[in-house]
């Protein structure tokens, strides 16, 4: 059954990035939400697409998305199953037209990510996962390249973080413990995917986020080999008080020793 729904997840992914496209090559207008965070038409249409797929073929599976909160609100609590979709996770990059946007498809099981998908509409691929070591990036013709996380090098850890919502200050205290060899600002769950294919080492995130920005990205890194936790080292669940983060941090593979990178 998590095949079926990973390529139910992955599919609706493909065809919302599809639809993200196309307006992102028109001269598409701004909006503002009831938070003041912008939003577009690509947001309605990519989400109206992947919920659609997902109550033809999975219709017990309840779904808490984005848009679909902003309209309706939130539930006061969690189902012990349910569908978490960002349709356009990086609308201020979407408005910038850097590419670093994502289309998030999780699904969460008593409080934990059991499968995801994260697509990057511009480079036309989708990074998928169900379970450990299934982590994978599949492109529109349908061919599938497996991806590990990695094992921080000897020379020190690549540090993905926030193009947007970088907190500098704090960025570079909590980072004073860690020998960083490079690092890599990007937008959206962008992050978690550079760690799950072994193209960086750590993701730190001091400031609040929604739970359906995680929560695709998440899976995808633990089925490759990688972690996510709270900033003091315990689990990271779902399903929290109004669906929303506190800080967390994302990393590859741990090493056998359980030393710090």
């Amino acid at each position: 059954m998590s095949d079926d729904l990973l390529h139910l997840a992955e599919r609706a992914a493909f065809a919302a990035a599809e639809a993200i496209l196309e307006i992102y090559a028109s001269d598409f207008a701004v909006a503002k939400k009831s938070d003041a965070s912008p939003v577009t038409l690509a947001d309605g249409r990519a989400e109206a697409i992947i919920l659609a797929r997902l109550a033809a073929a999975a219709p017990g599976i309840p779904v808490i998305a984005e848009e679909q909160a902003e309209a309706s609100g939130l539930p006061v609590t969690a189902p012990p199953r349910f569908w978490l979709v960002d349709p356009l996770d990086g609308t201020k990059e979407f408005i910038t037209r850097n590419g670093e946007f994502t289309v998030n498809i999780a699904l969460v099981e008593d409080g934990i990510p059991v499968l995801g998908v994260v697509g990057i509409p511009v480079k036309g691929v989708v990074y998928g996962a169900a379970g450990p070591g299934t982590a994978r990036v599949t492109d529109a013709g349908g061919r599938i390249r497996p991806i590990r996380a990695r094992l921080c090098p000897e020379e020190g850890a690549t540090v993905a973080y926030s193009r947007s919502h970088a907190d500098t200050p704090r960025l570079e205290e909590w980072l004073a413990g860690y020998r960083v060899a490079a690092r890599i600002a990007a937008g959206s769950a962008l992050k978690f995917c550079l760690l799950a294919e072994g193209a960086a080492d750590l993701y730190p995130r001091f400031g609040p986020t929604m739970e359906w920005d995680t929560a695709a990205g998440h899976a995808v890194l633990t089925a490759a080999g990688g972690a996510v936790t709270m900033l003091d080292g315990t689990p990271f669940r779902y399903g929290k008080p109004g669906f929303r983060n506190p800080g967390f941090v994302a990393t590859g593979r741990p090493p056998p020793d359980g030393s710090s990178p």
